[in-house]
């Protein structure tokens, strides 16, 4: 058997050759694509794993980077993690929020302060006479001499309220033989209670209208035996030995200091209606209002019984809102 080569002619040797190298090219070209698209994955997964670090909170906060094939990746400028800043904002938050609460604690402690100076000037206001009227401070007590028939040598009266409080007192004045005799009279009594004794003793002496023998006798009284059941009353007629003696302003702090010593005392509503009428004669009516006010707030019960008549004759004599 005969075979039979074809003889390959100058046209197909052409073809042959232009198209062998051709081949080369598209296999080599397909391979670079998807090189680069590796690259490119690569590339993108790279930038989506820094995303993640610097925004850490997730969607919103990334962006794609628009690189193709044959660019270069563009170059931008990173921020600061929202994180950071978030957590700048809170404390800033908490830090005003706990200014304010330090504030408003200020201010309440302010109000509290400003409340308890303006009460306490109002119990020193009534406490404390008109300036005009102000008296001398109530001479110190001194011992007096018992005797059956003996009495302690009358002191004088204070000096004039508008001498200063710090001026040397006038040299007292003899009494007369007549006042002597008379409080020699007065015996002190002895029934085995000393403090009951001092008490009694002063009370003759009020009776009798020597009010600055009295004032003495009562200071002994009320400064030795504070705790005696009979203090109330001592400190009381203290205070009416003042008043009956035309010194309502020394009298006045007696009336007060009863009353605010002993609310519960025997004499405490005594104390508050005197000190009312000291404050007519001291021409101060809204102090002796208020001390009428208080009487009939705090004993009702006196204001309608034992001390009702001297009560109505005190509360007529002054005019009230």
């Amino acid at each position: 058997m005969t075979v039979k080569f074809r003889t390959i002619t100058p046209l197909a040797a052409f073809v042959l050759g232009v198209a062998a190298p051709m081949v080369a090219p598209v296999h080599a070209q397909t391979a670079t694509q998807a090189d680069s698209e590796t690259r490119l994955r690569r590339i993108e997964a790279e930038v989506r794993a820094i995303q993640r670090k610097v925004f850490p909170e997730g969607a919103g906060k990334t962006f794609v980077p628009e690189i193709t094939p044959g660019q270069a990746a563009p170059v931008t400028t990173g921020t600061p993690a929202a994180s950071a800043v978030s957590d700048i904002l809170a404390r800033i938050d908490a830090m005003e929020a706990q200014m304010a609460r330090l504030t408003a604690q200020v201010e309440e402690g302010q109000n509290r302060a400003a409340k308890l100076e303006e009460r306490v000037a109002r119990l020193e206001a009534a406490a404390a006479p008109p300036p005009e009227a102000t008296p001398e401070p109530a001479p110190a007590a001194t011992p007096v001499a018992v005797a059956p028939t003996a009495a302690p040598t009358p002191k004088p009266a204070t000096p004039a309220a508008s001498k200063p409080a710090a001026t040397t007192p006038a040299k007292p004045a003899t009494p007369a033989a007549a006042r002597v005799a008379a409080v020699q009279a007065i015996e002190k009594p002895s029934t085995g209670d000393a403090g009951q004794d001092e008490y009694l003793y002063g009370f003759r002496l009020w009776e009798a209208k020597f009010y600055p023998e009295a004032q003495q006798q009562l200071q002994i009284f009320v400064d030795r035996y504070p705790k005696h059941k009979m203090i109330s009353h001592g400190r009381n007629l203290l205070g009416r030995a003042w008043l009956d003696d035309g010194k309502p302003g020394t009298a006045a702090q007696f009336f007060l200091q009863n009353y605010l010593a002993d609310k519960k005392g025997m004499r405490a509503p005594d104390s508050l209606l005197y000190l009312g009428n000291a404050m007519v004669k001291l021409k101060d009516t809204e102090k002796a209002c208020g001390a009428f006010a208080e009487m009939a707030a705090t004993y009702p019960e006196e204001t309608i019984g034992r001390l009702k008549t001297q009560y109505d004759a005190a509360r007529a004599s002054v005019k009230c809102k």
